[in-house]
């Protein structure tokens, strides 16, 4: 992966799509990222610029320009140093991030389930994050939201920060799948144990960075199954960090060759991966 493949492709507005055509938040999130990490600072300031026009007034981004509510990926724009977008953006970021739940984890949602008689499972006692407002809390906005809020808690602490923080980690560790790893939301449906994801896997153990259980010790086993098994860019890159959060990935380790990514994200997040392989800090702080 090259940075240069990047800068090419970077739209005339500033943002990045996540192929060709329009630009999508996501992809530019990841993009300005790897182009700070690499000192590219002309093409991720013009990412900047177009990331910081697209913010919303609650202080959360959109998936694009022109979608009218904020959605999971302000977890992945408040992981953009504050220095970079202004205080006071980064802080709004924060802020969304904290007062956004899963709807299942709701007052309101939980006093309906009572006055219709039905009992709480045991894993929606703990908030996650959902992909898009009022909806369910998955895996994958969970862990990007822990990421992003326990790398503000490592520079601006707080007591607001710290039991989110917590919460959304026993949401995580509430939803391990049997064997270990995590599927995409819950660990059993209509019945059946779920079985797990290397990409969800590896997300969800990056952002328990830090917390040893038997469930961790299993997963991490799992992910590095799924390590010498997955041929999919996005999976080796998030089993690569999550792996790295626990001090377990193998030295030396490289994907195997002919491994292409699909998408710019898969591209920016990549180059990140290696960045942080290599000590760097924009990422995993």
């Amino acid at each position: 992966m090259s940075i240069g493949i990047l800068v090419s492709k970077q739209n005339a507005d500033g943002g990045w799509p996540y192929v060709r055509g329009g630009s999508w938040t996501e992809p530019t999130v990841y993009a300005v990222l790897a182009l700070l990490a690499a000192g590219e600072i002309e093409p991720a300031r013009k990412g900047l610029k177009w990331l910081l026009g697209s913010q919303r007034a609650d202080g959360g981004w959109p998936a694009r320009p022109g979608v009218d509510e904020s959605v999971w990926v302000t977890a992945l724009a408040a992981l953009i140093p504050a220095v970079q977008v202004g205080q006071r953006t980064h802080d709004r970021s924060i802020q969304w991030l904290l007062g956004t739940t899963g709807r299942e984890s709701t007052p309101a949602y939980r006093l309906r389930e009572w006055l219709l008689g039905n009992s709480q499972p045991a894993n929606q006692k703990f908030p996650g994050w959902p992909w898009v407002p009022d909806t369910a809390a998955w895996v994958g906005p969970t862990s990007i939201a822990i990421l992003a809020l326990d790398k503000e808690s490592r520079r601006n602490s707080s007591q607001a920060i710290r039991t989110r923080l917590d919460a959304g980690r026993r949401f995580l560790l509430t939803r391990v799948c049997k064997e270990g790893g995590w599927n995409h939301g819950s660990n059993r449906a209509l019945g059946y144990e779920s079985r797990p994801y290397p990409e969800t896997t590896g997300m969800a153990l990056a952002a328990l960075r830090g917390t040893r259980t038997p469930d961790i010790c299993r997963s991490i086993e799992t992910a590095l199954r799924f390590l010498a098994e997955s041929r999919s860019a996005d999976a080796l890159n998030w089993l690569r960090l999550g792996l790295k959060a626990h001090g377990q990935l193998p030295p030396g380790y490289c994907p195997p060759a002919g491994i292409e990514c699909r998408t710019l994200s898969e591209t920016g997040l990549g180059l990140l991966v290696a960045d942080a392989l290599n000590g760097g800090d924009l990422f995993l702080a």
